[in-house]
């Protein structure tokens, strides 16, 4: 029989090994912090370390089939000569979700300056890597703008960045960083003319629209000569004016480095030496080192335009207002308090500093403070249809309608579902239900959950917020599903808040069996249908109904644990036992696995397309063997459909099927088939897939996923099939 899992496990050791050798041999990351002069100690290396009797790896060389990574220009040729779009690289660095939320808040805002050790780590494999623990995001509903930070010349962020960024309606900006004497060079040939500023202005325009970011922050940490500073204005003017016409809403914005007449120094506040810059971009990120006075005089020049103004916050804490780290907050009150807009630089410190007791807390923690002090930015879901399964785009494993198909660490932050509002809780000693987004637990789809586990009395009940939504619904019923794994005395249900068009507020529960005390406490309590899927999903339930809301909007998602009410409380109540009655409010344990949530309306059912109404080719088509004799594949699977909208259609499956002709005399077939990753583009990239001795055929099937969270039974999937055999 094929050890397809032997199989797999080559092919991710094979692939990770010599891509990050090639890709660490070209693309070398600075680990000093962005803007200030001050650093902090370089980050240990995660790469590859080669022995000196190995020979030198070759040159990385974008043009050549590999592992897709994402990576920076890093010089000004580059940049003009556009060799960035005849790279392999390039069509899988292009985001496919876009931006669900066009409308730019007219309040205070709060931006987020990624660098993350150095940029380009784990996130540079766009088809996502085995590392579980990778740095990431899930508190998009307290940001307004992302921006993808590295110390290369052109940081293009990682489309899986964008796409969870954007499905989040976060915008997304690239860096143009100019530092160094490397970068004095740079800054004299970028305003040599007129002509030289608008052109590398256009390309950067170009590159933040082909790979569908929302613009740059623009950071010249050096001086430029005081007759060229009128040519860096040029460049800032031509690149805002080309972005806007180019993409409506794009954004460019300023760091507070060097001043109108060319000279580095940071203001930290917005006067009369940045705000010429201020003037021709949408806003300015203003160094770290201000003070209160400093944010009160910055509103007073910005005018009308005081949300336009980003006071820079240094999570590491190096001379911010606060103090960073664990105080971050004190430094947004007092931002909040004069009305104008954050900047919070390397949220990651949670990360590199292994702030205890880990990671997933920590961040949770760390993120709590700054809503505590700002308040949700974002409101989500808004559309129909929703779906989420909670997924972090990082995990042990990923389950597809609960049944698992890859038991191994992974992450792909593309993958990320909507995330949910949670509130954190750190009080250990608390007698109430925690509730979180866990890996452990095994998921109904993808890698996450959300866990409700502690004790809750009976009779009592327990509400989690989920999302703070916008959901505008019409006059057709909307159709609800979700999946729950509980014990039989842990119960689940969704709580609905609906304002009507007369700003009246209702709530609408939508749980299963022991409901009738909740009639009296929520204005509709709906029975839904229950699903039970033992054989593909066992313990899970899936519950089902539809409801008629009569042009509502959802307001609010909750979820609502309780119990099930109990015949010998009933009883004991019934007989006037009042001491017994008091005996059945003791505490008890609660365990409960919410694993996913679907909103539609009835017409929004997925019709896939037939497998042949797709196109799939093999291109790259590059047959090797190794010393055992076995046989080496690089290919790459394109599909497309032959007519019809792919946008229906924001995710694929790959799955490998292997054929293998048993040696007995019947020569009876073998068929085994493996989850092999998925893409949110058109397009997978398989490398050094080691295939073993009497294989006959490889069979690569691409389950198309709808935006409803259905996926196309594996069956009736498009596929790419090449023999073998004979090569």
């Amino acid at each position: 029989m094929l050890n397809i899992s032997h199989l797999l496990r080559n092919y991710i050791n094979r692939q990770i090994l010599v891509t990050v050798r090639n890709f660490l041999n070209t693309i070398h990351q600075k680990s000093h912090s962005l803007f200030l002069f001050i650093t902090r100690s370089e980050s240990p290396s995660n790469g590859h370390q080669s022995s000196s009797l190995e020979p030198p790896p070759p040159p990385f060389d974008p043009s050549e089939p590999s592992v897709p990574i994402s990576y920076p220009i890093k010089s000004l040729q580059d940049l003009e000569s556009r060799v960035y779009f005849e790279s392999f690289h390039y069509p899988f660095n292009r985001s496919s979700v876009p931006l669900q939320n066009d409308a730019f808040p007219d309040r205070p805002r709060i931006l987020v300056c990624h660098d993350m050790e150095g940029g380009y780590v784990d996130d540079k494999w766009v088809q996502g890597g085995i590392n579980a623990d990778v740095y990431a995001i899930w508190h998009w509903y307290l940001i307004d703008v992302f921006v993808y930070f590295s110390h290369n010349l052109v940081t293009l962020p990682p489309p899986c960045w964008t796409n969870t960024a954007h499905k989040h309606g976060v915008k997304v900006l690239g860096t143009f960083v100019a530092e160094w004497d490397e970068g004095s060079i740079v800054a004299d040939k970028l305003v040599s003319t007129k002509e030289s500023a608008h052109m590398y202005a256009e390309r950067l325009a170009e590159l933040a629209v082909d790979l569908g970011f929302d613009g740059w922050l623009v950071n010249m940490e050096v001086g430029v000569s005081k007759g060229k500073s009128c040519n860096l204005k040029e460049f800032v003017s031509h690149l805002t004016n080309t972005m806007h016409s180019s993409l409506p809403g794009s954004l460019v914005i300023w760091y507070d480095s060097v001043t109108i007449d060319g000279i580095l120094r940071w203001q930290n506040q917005l006067n009369k030496k940045n705000k010429p810059f201020f003037d021709i971009c949408d806003g300015i990120f203003v160094n770290y080192l201000w003070t209160e006075k400093y944010v009160k005089h910055s509103a007073a020049v910005a005018g009308d335009r005081k949300y336009d103004v980003y006071m820079g916050i240094d999570v590491f804490g190096r001379g911010t207002f606060g103090g960073g780290q664990w105080k971050t907050n004190v430094a947004l009150d007092v931002l909040k308090k004069f009305d104008v807009s954050a900047a919070i630089f390397a949220p990651g410190w949670v990360y590199e500093t292994n702030q205890p007791p880990d990671f997933q807390t920590a961040q949770n923690l760390w993120w709590s403070l700054v809503e505590k002090s700002w308040g949700v930015s974002q409101n989500y879901p808004k559309v129909l249809p929703f779906y989420s399964n909670f997924d972090q785009g990082r995990g042990l494993h990923i389950s597809a309608e609960g049944r698992q198909v890859l038991e191994t660490p992974w992450n792909n932050l593309s993958s990320q579902g909507l995330q949910p509002f949670l509130k954190f809780s750190n009080d250990a000693n608390s007698d109430t239900i925690k509730v979180h987004v866990n890996f452990k637990e095994a998921s109904y789809s993808g890698g996450g959950n959300i866990t409700f586990k502690g004790t809750l009395r009976n009779g009592d009940h327990f509400i989690a917020r989920l999302f703070r939504s916008k959901l505008l619904l019409g006059d057709f019923p909307i159709h609800i599903t979700y999946s729950v794994k509980s014990e039989e005395n842990s119960l689940v249900g969704l709580l609905l808040e609906c304002s009507s068009a007369t700003k009246e507020t209702k709530f609408v529960l939508v749980a299963s069996r022991g409901t009738n005390r909740f009639s009296s406490k929520f204005s509709e309590v709906i029975e839904p249908r229950q699903v039970k899927k033992q054989d593909t999903a066992p313990g899970w339930i899936v519950q089902e109904t539809s409801i008629a809301m009569d042009g509502c909007t959802i307001t609010g998602i909750n979820a609502l644990c309780y119990r099930p009410e109990s015949k010998n409380s009933i009883l004991r109540i019934q007989s006037g036992c009042s001491q017994d009655s008091t005996l059945t409010r003791v505490p008890a344990d609660f365990f409960a696995v919410l694993g996913d949530i679907t909103i539609k309306t009835s017409g929004q059912n997925s019709d896939f397309p037939l497998s042949s109404s797709w196109l799939v080719e093999a291109r790259y088509l590059k047959w090797t063997s190794n010393s055992q004799g076995s046989k080496i594949l690089d290919v790459k699977i394109c599909w497309k459909l032959k007519h019809g909208n792919v946008s229906l259609f924001p995710k694929y499956n790959i799955y490998i099927e292997a054929k293998q002709t048993n040696g007995s005399p019947e020569r009876r077939l073998e068929v085994t088939r493996k989850y092999l990753g998925s893409v949110h583009m058109e397009a997978f990239f398989i490398s050094d897939l080691d295939i073993p001795t009497g294989t006959d055929s490889l069979k690569f099937i691409v389950q198309v996923c709808s935006v409803d969270g259905t996926s196309q039974k594996l069956d009736g999937s498009p596929f790419l099939q090449l023999d073998v055999e004979n090569k």
